[in-house]
């Protein structure tokens, strides 16, 4: 019996006051249409201007013994009308938590994030990027963990076990935002275990004053493959996936000071083909509130993106790029929010404008929009792929 399932057959069994004990259902239901306004690049890509998918996913807690004992349930299932690949279900929690005075545990499937900066989560490493989702990277697939935090005065300290690896999901060979060649679903990988490697982590995490610190390390199987072109024996051109097992030492940092969040994300990597780097994201927002003298307040961000990996690592067009936005919130009923932004390429002069936007609609009701645009791409970059796919999104959530 499987550890997971022991302790939640333990904490079931034990007889528990019904006060102390609840049951919560909850969850989304959404439609969502994708519009390219251009045709696709590639003859081998489907030309539909408009895409349609379903989204559900149900959310289920109990918790008892004083809510300090939960067990979270959340699958995800989408259904996609053009990528095959976009159609997938996924459990992104399926864990028990338990908590003490000074320590608690999650044993499971969860997701963690850590990280502070908006334009790219550099320090983000313990689960694995949903990228059939968004090429924006900010969803992921859940991850089997044994996590448990020490509690301090002086911070807390984390520690991560994590048995059985999840391959990054990548769209279809013929979808719309694949890249510039299909990819490979049979990965490499370099430790000999493949996908069942046990990867491990440990954080330490405090705030001190206006700081909040957190600093990290990893070893295991990188995240993020390097794609290696390959041809079949008809000369087919197609990337395969190879995995590689990483150092990677991190540091996320936040500064508040009246109006002004300082950020900074920062990391150094060893373990792959090429040669130890190093890669940052720092900058700031400054937020202007009660704009005209209404509600609403106005963020500005400003970020700096710098990325020194040489050509025997996993590519990255982010190597020395200025992220500009802002972010509006109108603070009102409806929690309308608004942030764009656009990262520019300081040496390729590659831009990629981005928005979202969130408005409730009624108690059960959410409208969100979301677009990227990519502008003058170079043809030999590593954007070149995606040049002919902005695109823009939009959702209707009813949440139950």
């Amino acid at each position: 019996m499987g550890l997971l399932t022991a302790s939640l057959l333990f904490g079931l069994a034990v007889p528990q006051p019904a006060s102390s004990q609840d049951f919560d259902f909850s969850g989304f239901v959404a439609g969502e249409v994708r519009a390219f306004p251009e045709g696709a690049k590639f003859p081998e890509q489907d030309d539909s201007h408009i895409s349609p998918s379903l989204v559900l996913q149900p959310e289920l807690r109990y918790r008892w013994n004083r809510r300090d004992d939960r067990i979270t349930f959340i699958p995800f299932l989408r259904i996609d009308a053009d990528d095959d690949n976009r159609t997938h279900a996924d459990i992104r929690e399926l864990s028990w938590y338990h908590a003490e005075d000074d320590w608690d545990t999650v044993v499971g499937v969860s997701k963690v994030f850590w990280g502070v900066v908006e334009s790219r989560h550099l320090v983000d490493i313990i689960n694995q990027t949903d990228l059939v989702e968004s090429p924006d990277q900010e969803d992921k697939l859940g991850q089997p963990m044994l996590n448990l935090n020490l509690l301090r005065d002086w911070g807390t300290l984390s520690f991560f076990v994590l048995p059985g690896f999840r391959e990054r999901t990548f769209p279809d060979d013929d979808a719309r935002l694949r890249g510039p060649l299909p990819i490979d679903a049979d990965a490499s990988y370099e430790s000999g275990l493949e996908e069942w490697n046990v990867d491990f982590a440990l954080r330490y995490s405090q705030t001190f004053g206006g700081w909040d610190i957190g600093l990290a390390h990893f070893y295991g199987t990188s995240r993020e493959p390097r794609l290696i072109p390959r041809a079949d024996g008809d000369g087919n051109l197609s990337f395969r996936q190879r995995y590689d097992l990483i150092h990677q030492t991190s540091l996320d940092a936040q500064y508040t000071t009246g109006p002004w969040l300082l950020k900074l994300e920062a990391l150094t990597r060893d373990g792959h083909e090429g040669d130890r780097f190093f890669a940052a994201v720092g900058g700031f927002e400054y937020t202007l509130f009660g704009i005209f003298e209404s509600a609403a307040d106005l963020g500005l961000l400003a970020e700096y993106l710098h990325d020194g990996r040489d050509d025997e690592t996993p590519a990255t067009p982010f190597e020395d790029d200025v992220f500009l936005g802002a972010r509006l919130a109108l603070n009102d009923v409806e929690d309308t929010e608004l942030l764009a932004g656009v990262i520019l390429d300081a040496d390729q002069e590659e831009r990629i404008f981005s928005v979202e936007f969130e408005r409730r609609l009624s108690d059960n009701l959410n409208l969100e929009i979301e677009g990227q645009l990519f502008d003058n791409i170079d043809e030999n970059g590593l954007l070149s792929g995606f040049e002919k796919d902005s695109f823009l999104e939009i959702r209707l959530s009813w949440f139950f």
